[in-house]
């Protein structure tokens, strides 16, 4: 009887994995405009830009290199969930549709995140120990995104979110 409950299980099991499969997420990556990436907007030294392709393009730019588990469900689900609202919350494929004042916050928060070791995601690292961010990666993203604030600043105070608020308009 045990043989036979645990038979079904195992049938039930395979079929409802096999089933899942057809519920695919949306995996794709949008055409990049060239006039609108962080790279035509910013002065994005080489080593920085090493760290942003090596440990966050995946999830915040339009660049997404998809990897073959992400075509398998329900670990699919999760994956393209993590991008869409990476993506959302960051996207250097689009920086130059948003408002100075935004550049400006999301500058601050690259170095906040990476500071207390919030970004790259657990998660993603999980799979990809190669964007495991070094103390020399940590420094050098923040003196990057500290300069580029400063430079924001003197160009325009204005420029500068109040603390704690996050400007979420795009032009």
């Amino acid at each position: 009887m045990i043989k036979k409950i645990l038979k079904i299980a195992v049938i039930a099991a395979i079929v409802g994995f096999a089933a899942i499969q057809f519920w695919r997420p949306d995996r794709t990556n949008a055409s990049i405009d060239p006039k609108n990436t962080l790279e035509a907007h910013l002065e994005v030294p080489q080593n920085v830009s090493a760290i942003l392709e090596r440990s966050c393009n995946d999830c915040h730019s339009d660049k997404t290199v998809w990897p073959w588990y992400s075509n398998v469900a329900p670990m699919s689900w999760g994956v393209a969930d993590h991008v869409h609202e990476g993506r959302k919350e960051l996207n250097f494929s689009v920086w130059g549709t948003y408002k100075d004042r935004r550049k400006n916050h999301k500058l601050k928060e690259v170095c906040e995140q990476v500071e207390k070791r919030e970004m790259p995601h657990n998660q993603y690292l999980w799979l990809h120990s190669e964007a495991t961010l070094t103390d020399s990666d940590v420094k050098t993203l923040c003196d990057w995104s500290k300069e580029l604030m400063k430079q924001f600043a003197a160009a325009d105070p204005k420029n500068s979110a109040p603390k704690g608020e996050e400007p979420k308009e795009r032009d």
